[in-house]
């Protein structure tokens, strides 16, 4: 057609020109950012250049895919955790929820706190009335029924102060980094405090980690007949506390191996991250530090929930990178449903 045309080539070559410069005025790195929602700067220069070292064929620091582990803390690391962990308040939830089967509660703490809206009075005793809430509200039923009892709420509860599903609460440059390492062939998991199985219904939806590559604190279950059926009950048991010294336990027993990539928010992940970047060859530490008082919440050492010190402290000369919320992220959670 261009024969037909006089100066048809230079005709061409200008529209040529004049798309490439309206479609493609973007580089195609830019148009197809993996991490489009961290800020340009030292903490996610860090994490592409440490990507792009172990997953370089041939360069002296690189990582076979089988060996690319990457371990993920949940509460404040993947998604918030004020102004109470989002367990608990499914747990007080629940305490609400079956009060009318237990009138003995209004005259029991920390049963009688919650009831009241006293939180200061339920929480007093402290790890053993946090236990006695989980207990009543987690224990007594199947698995498969706790399971659509925690989809049930996740689908229906509001958080308090941004009115929205508590799964949707995550943030959203984690979401990024999660797929931008699987993109590169690691494989993701999540190493919690929390109730494994509170996290397994809904992980893979949201994080994309299935529940089989979920680590967390968990509860006995027995194996049981009911009416000829096989069923798993979950007792009013402590079986595995994921938390602290628990974390690198826990890689060790349900993953084993050590990971290159560790991600967490506070001191109860400082032995998962020491663990991980003790181990041969690169290996990477990554610590949420939440300082956006508008966006989400600014908090650390003295925090009740998700306390930051030691961690924060010993991150400079340890080599672990820590991601100022408010500084290196340009938002926190995905655009509301």
């Amino acid at each position: 057609m261009a024969s037909l045309i006089p100066g048809g080539r230079r005709v061409c070559g200008a529209l040529f020109a004049l798309l490439v410069t309206v479609v493609g005025c973007r580089s195609p790195q830019a148009a197809a950012d993996p991490l489009a929602s961290w800020n340009e700067g030292p903490a996610k220069q860090a994490v592409v250049d440490f990507v792009s070292r172990v997953t370089k064929e041939g360069g002296k620091d690189y990582v076979p895919p089988a060996a690319r582990i990457a371990t993920f803390d949940n509460d404040g690391t993947l998604w918030s955790e004020k102004p109470l962990y989002f367990q608990l308040q499914f747990a007080i939830d629940r305490v609400r929820a079956l009060a009318g089967k237990h009138p003995e509660w209004k005259e029991q703490q920390p049963f009688k706190g919650v009831l009241e809206g006293d939180m200061k009075a339920a929480l007093a005793g402290g790890e053993k009335a946090l236990l006695q809430l989980v207990m009543a509200t987690h224990a007594g039923m199947t698995t498969e029924q706790f399971e659509r009892i925690v989809k049930d709420w996740l689908a229906t509860a509001r958080h308090p102060r941004f009115k929205r599903p508590y799964a949707e609460l995550v943030f959203q440059p984690m979401l990024e980094l999660l797929d931008y390492l699987r993109q590169n062939g690691f494989k993701t998991y999540i190493v919690s405090g929390g109730g494994i199985e509170f996290m397994r219904p809904f992980t893979e939806r949201v994080y994309g980690v299935p529940p089989e590559q979920v680590v967390g604190s968990s509860i006995k279950v027995k194996h049981e007949l009911r009416n000829g059926a096989p069923v798993l009950v979950r007792l009013p048991e402590i079986d595995f506390i994921d938390d602290k010294a628990g974390k690198p336990v826990g890689i060790h027993k349900f993953i084993g191996r050590r990971p290159i990539f560790a991600a967490g928010n506070s001191d109860g992940d400082f032995q998962m991250l020491e663990w991980t970047t003790a181990g041969k060859g690169p290996r990477f530490a990554l610590i949420v530090h939440h300082t956006d008082a508008e966006r989400e919440w600014a908090y650390d050492r003295k925090s009740h929930v998700g306390k930051l010190d030691r961690a924060l402290d010993e991150a400079p000369a340890r080599g672990w990178l820590v991601v100022d919320m408010k500084r290196d992220w340009k938002r926190v959670y995905p655009p509301a449903k």
